[in-house]
Order: structure tokens, then C-alpha cells, then sequence
């Protein structure tokens, strides 16, 4: 089903009101018309507001259209626990919740979803999709209560991103009961990331035998792992 705005616009919106209000709506367009300005469109007409407004809250085109949606997924990830259940769970528990959280929130929208991950690989769009997943990363941490702001703060959500692209494209393709292939792959993922006091250490150490975040990322992405 189509997410439902969680109340009525207000009269004489902003664009960016908007697009706020429309964006969790579009993914459910996309999957049928794409991501083009049908969807935005037949967002618009289900939300009674003007097409041609719609149209402008979106000018910016597919990606565009997708940044919102995204930005939609983080803040329902953000309200999903309260401050309190997060704090009665360890920071594994934390980060592992959080991911399932946004892959409930993604199950009826798997097929838009399966679209704008077409579109974000182009190579154009490379850089965005980048930005996308350090966004998603980072939302995520600060939720489970991070305040890290030196290098912990980077490789965390260097890693925390690797581990989400890597679940979301198994997660793409599961059709296990409760989707518990990909929970499984991604407590393996989880893991990884937990490690990163470990690999803080072999930073450390002679560069003979320094740690290759590249190769780490590598192992994080690799689904048999």
C-alpha cells in the first residue's frame, strides 16, 4: 500500500512542504510509471494537490525524486524506536534493529525500490547514491547514539553503508519466510562492523602489515561471507 501522509497540507504549501509530503508516496508511482514525472503526478492526484505544484516540488528530476524518498525512509528509521527502547539495547542490538527497521519500512516498495537502485548506478548518479548510503549510515548511528566526531566517526559509516548496500541487495531478492536470509547476512555484516576496534588497531600498525579498507569492504560486500 502506498504510505499515507500523516495529515492534511496546509493551505497554500511551500514546494518544499511539498515534496516532503508527497515523497513517501512515490516509491508505490515508481514501481508502475517509473521514476518520471507520471509518478509524481499520480502522487499528487491521490494526495489532491495540484499536479502542476508537484511538478515543481520535483523539477530536478529521478534523482531528485528518489533523495526525498530516501530522506522520507530515514526519518520513519528515526521514529521507529523511542529513546528509552533504544537505550535497554546494546549498540550492536542498536545499529541491527535500525537496519531492520528501514527494511520494513522498504518491503511493500521493494519494486520502486529495484528502480531507483537502476537509476542510482548509473555512472552520473555514482556520486549520489555515495552520498545516499553515508546519509543513511550516519542517521543511523547518531540514532543508536553515536557522537564520535574523529576518525571513529568516518569508519563507522564507511563500514555501517558497506554493510547496508550489501543487505539491501540480498534483501532485493529474499523471499524466505520473514526475510530471514537477508537478517541472517546481515548479523554476519553486523559483525564486520562491531570489529572496529580491531581494525582501529591494525591502523597501527608497520605499514607491512597495515589493515586495506578496501579489502574490508570488499569482505563486507561478498554475499557467501
Amino acid at each position: 500500500m502506498p504510505a499515507k501522509p500523516s495529515g492534511p497540507l496546509r493551505e497554500d504549501p511551500t514546494l518544499d512542504e511539498v515534496r516532503a509530503y508527497l515523497a513517501p508516496q512515490l516509491a508505490s508511482q515508481a514501481a508502475f510509471d517509473g521514476w518520471n514525472e507520471q509518478a509524481v503526478f499520480a502522487a499528487a492526484e491521490q494526495a489532491n494537490i495540484d499536479p502542476e505544484i508537484a511538478g515543481l516540488a520535483f523539477n530536478a528530476g529521478p534523482v531528485d525524486m528518489i533523495d526525498a524518498w530516501f530522506d522520507s525512509i530515514d526519518g520513519k528509521m528515526a521514529e521507529t524506536y523511542s529513546d528509552d527502547q533504544l537505550a535497554k539495547m546494546k549498540i550492536r542490538e542498536r545499529i541491527t534493529a535500525l537496519v531492520v527497521a528501514r527494511l520494513e519500512i522498504l518491503e511493500a516498495d521493494r519494486e520502486g525500490l529495484r528502480r531507483a537502485l537502476a537509476i542510482l548506478a548509473m555512472p552520473p548518479n555514482i556520486p549520489l547514491a555515495a552520498k545516499l548510503g553515508w546519509r543513511a549510515a550516519d542517521k543511523m548511528w547518531r540514532r543508536a547514539g553515536d557522537t564520535a566526531t574523529d576518525y571513529n566517526h568516518y569508519t563507522k559509516r564507511t563500514l555501517l553503508s558497506a554493510v547496508y548496500g550489501s543487505t539491501i541487495s540480498v534483501f532485493l531478492d529474499d523471499d524466505s519466510d520473514g526475510y530471514a536470509q537477508t537478517k541472517a547476512f546481515l548479523d554476519r555484516r553486523i559483525e564486520n562492523v562491531m570489529q572496529f576496534e580491531k581494525v582501529k588497531a591494525k591502523i597501527t600498525r608497520p605499514k607491512g602489515d597495515r589493515f586495506s579498507m578496501a579489502r574490508f569492504i570488499g569482505r563486507l560486500r561478498y554475499r557467501g561471507a
